[in-house]
């Protein structure tokens, strides 16, 4: 432990902290704008500048550690006048459109400029004209409202070890670009949107779709359109937030009650379709693992980041894969085939909106020929959470005090193991409840595996099915995947047994509660919370096995026959081919 003083007062912290983290323990905020807490800290805006008493430099709060002694004053008329001029700096190459900006309200850099009361601009104004990239389809990169805080970089590079963004250029005429300095989507991006849920201003974000949905809403309930919708697991606990609830406060069946006022005719839920997911997927390996059937360890495919990425890092693996679609696409691929059909509407005249945490299932939509398993586009639309909270809010609806409705059926009703596929381990404990019954034919006495449970970025765990040991790992944000992808690669190399039979991946940190298109401002602290809002819906299941849900039952039985059948693999499974990391 060290002691010193900040602003007069002592503190006592441990060997290390800086003098960022230690002001936030005594309640104290220093501004910063490159700093975030996913991030190594690396000085890069200078606005965290605090002053050493008997020293006659101002140091960078974010990367200087507290030492021996120390008094520290993090406030002072010179230190506010240096940051205040820091943000001036900036602004002056930052246009002023706040208005038409999707970061308004929620940019870091529009906060700091109101903190600081900055009404004026004292400096030229010097923006570059430099284009913006909408490459992806998923995702808008506009350069001029970059910063350079370098957060994007720090993501990319460190965090999902993707490398698809880079500073270019040096001195005045630095700028962040895509790798190569190609677009977008012609280099290694993956579309996990974690660049656009780091980024503190409008330089990143995701594709906004809402107009499009508005304008099938307009023409919903008529003969021309029937609007149907479905929410993934990990929206319902992460929604909230944009309207001042607490992170992890579940409110599932309000969800429904705001989509039906939005307009939407039918809402489903994508938690009906993970169960789905796990049927297909917890047979598949059942074949592999016990009847030899494939190759080993299977490894999940509900990710589309995660999909992209072992298509152009790890084509090799492709055997390994999954080939159960997502549950997003099952969902899709169910409504305009089995409902479509129950309900005697034509499949044509269905708009399918599915509402995500992710901007890389707006790429998966229309991935390949698979995603148009039903004839036509399985779903049109997909929007993220912060895209739903922007038509909630521009409805008028208080979502808070609404009242609660249920989901319409079939395709509706889940389980526990299917909601939990919104946390990073969730995907692999709902397959292990029913993959358990698909081997032994009995059911677990308890459904919990919580050594797959946490924010660890790798776990590992084994689970005893009546004497036979199946050897399991969780890996999420990409970063931490390719430790475990090289020692299966390893050994498969020397001939070894492979250290796992079943993996799963998640590419964003926390899984799909840490999603691209989540509310902004996740930390791990906000990730656990939200973690906690998932298994508390999974705990109040009435069922908590996937094979439990008895529309699943039924579906099977008047539609699919059976998991993995011939039905099943037309409208639920896909295939995977090589990519290349620069396509020009």
């Amino acid at each position: 432990m060290v002691n010193a003083k900040i602003n007069g007062i002592p503190v006592q912290v441990a060997h290390g902290t800086t003098i960022l983290d230690a002001a936030a323990k005594m309640n104290i905020n220093i501004p910063k704008l490159c700093y975030n807490d996913d991030l190594p800290a690396w000085a890069a805006c200078g606005i965290c500048v605090v002053k050493v008493e008997k020293s006659p430099k101002m140091l960078r709060a974010c990367c200087t550690p507290i030492e021996e002694g120390m008094s520290i004053i993090t406030h002072d008329p010179e230190i506010v006048q240096v940051r205040k001029t820091v943000i001036e700096l900036i602004l002056s190459n930052h246009p002023d459109d706040c208005l038409q900006c999707p970061r308004s309200g929620s940019c870091e850099l529009q906060t700091l400029a109101a903190d600081f009361g900055i009404r004026e601009q004292p400096f030229t104004k010097r923006l570059k004209g430099l284009p913006v990239d909408t490459s992806t389809k998923t995702l808008v990169l506009n350069p001029e409202k970059c910063i350079k805080c370098g957060r994007c970089v720090k993501v990319c590079q460190d965090m999902q070890n993707v490398w698809a963004i880079e500073f270019l250029g040096r001195g005045e005429k630095t700028r962040i670009a895509p790798a190569a300095d190609v677009a977008l989507a012609d280099g290694p991006c993956i579309k996990c949107g974690q660049c656009s849920a780091h980024c503190p201003v409008g330089a990143i974000y995701e594709m906004d779709q809402t107009q499009e949905v508005w304008n099938a809403l307009m023409k919903s309930g008529s003969e021309d359109l029937t609007c149907v919708v479905q929410i993934a697991p990990a929206v319902r606990i992460a929604l909230g937030e944009e309207f001042g609830l607490p992170p992890g406060t579940l409110i599932t069946r309000k969800i429904y009650t705001a989509l039906r006022r939005l307009g939407f005719d039918v809402v489903f839920d994508t938690n009906f379709a993970a169960d789905l997911t796990i049927l297909e997927e917890g047979t598949e390996f059942i074949k592999r693992f016990v009847e030899g059937k494939g190759e080993l360890p299977l490894i999940t495919s509900c990710c589309p980041a995660w999909v992209d990425y072992m298509q152009k890092y790890y084509p090799d693996m492709i055997p390994n894969f999954s080939t159960a679609k997502s549950p997003q696409q099952m969902m899709g691929a169910m409504i305009k085939t089995y409902w479509a059909d129950q309900a005697k509407v034509d499949k044509k005249k269905i708009f399918s909106v599915s509402i995500m945490p992710c901007t890389a299932k707006k790429h998966e939509s229309g991935r390949n020929k698979d995603m148009y398993s039903s004839g036509e586009r399985d779903v049109d639309v997909v929007l993220t959470t912060r895209e739903l909270a922007r038509m909630i809010k521009q409805a008028g609806i208080d979502l808070v005090n609404l009242p609660e409705e249920d989901a319409d059926s079939p395709m509706g009703p889940y389980t526990g193991a299917g909601t939990i596929f919104g946390a990073t381990g969730g995907v692999m404990e709902a397959a292990l409840r029913s993959a358990y019954f698909l081997v032994t034919k009995e059911d677990l006495k308890d459904v919990n595996f919580t050594g797959v449970r946490g924010i660890s970025g790798i776990k590992e765990a084994r689970v005893n099915i009546k004497g036979t040991d199946v050897r399991v790992a969780v890996a999420h944000q990409m970063g931490n995947i390719a430790e475990v992808l090289d020692r299966v690669r390893a050994a498969k190399a020397e001939g070894k047994e492979v250290p796992w039979h079943f993996i799963e991946v998640m590419a964003c940190r926390g899984g799909c509660i840490g999603g691209g298109g989540q509310p902004y401002g996740a930390t791990d602290e906000v990730r656990q919370l939200r973690i906690n809002g998932i298994y508390s819906d999974d705990v109040k299941s009435t069922f908590r096995c996937s094979h439990h849900n008895p529309f699943i039952t039924k579906v099977y039985q008047e539609f699919l026959g059976e998991p993995n059948g011939h039905k099943a693999h037309e409208l639920l499974h896909t295939h995977y081919e090589k990519q290349p990391i620069y396509s020009k």
